[in-house]
């Protein structure tokens, strides 16, 4: 069974790092795509970032220049470098694999629906 644990969140203070981790198991993550969302209190899920098996990547305009997406096929991990934190960055933070032939990673931010097997997230709390 495909299977996401995110790890590596915390309570930073603004403009300082974090680097998320979401490890796979039950599949290989080589040809997969997969994508980073987020969700704060009160509001939707949104995308943050995603990467292809390509390699390419993508993200929303609110964290651009500031986060980057890379995978580490051997270690079947997908990580996510995050600098400049800002308070409005504080969020539950989901990893997730793209359902195949919806573009997901193409236009994105895209719509939670086109992905699936989700994490169980990991907090993200950017705070003075």
């Amino acid at each position: 069974q495909w299977q996401f644990v995110e790890s590596g969140g915390g309570l930073v203070q603004p403009g300082e790092s974090l680097r998320l981790s979401c490890a796979a198991s039950g599949f290989t993550l080589d040809y997969s795509t997969i994508g980073w969302f987020r969700q704060a209190p009160g509001k939707e899920r949104e995308g943050v970032s995603c990467i292809k098996g390509s390699g390419s990547t993508n993200y929303a305009d609110s964290v651009k220049g500031r986060f980057t997406i890379s995978r580490d096929n051997a270690k079947n991990t997908v990580y996510l470098q995050m600098n400049s934190l800002k308070p409005e960055d504080t969020a539950v933070y989901y990893c997730a694999a793209a359902l195949p032939f919806r573009g997901a990673c193409v236009a994105f931010p895209s719509v939670p629906s086109d992905w699936h097997y989700w994490g169980q997230g990991t907090q993200v709390t950017v705070s003075s």
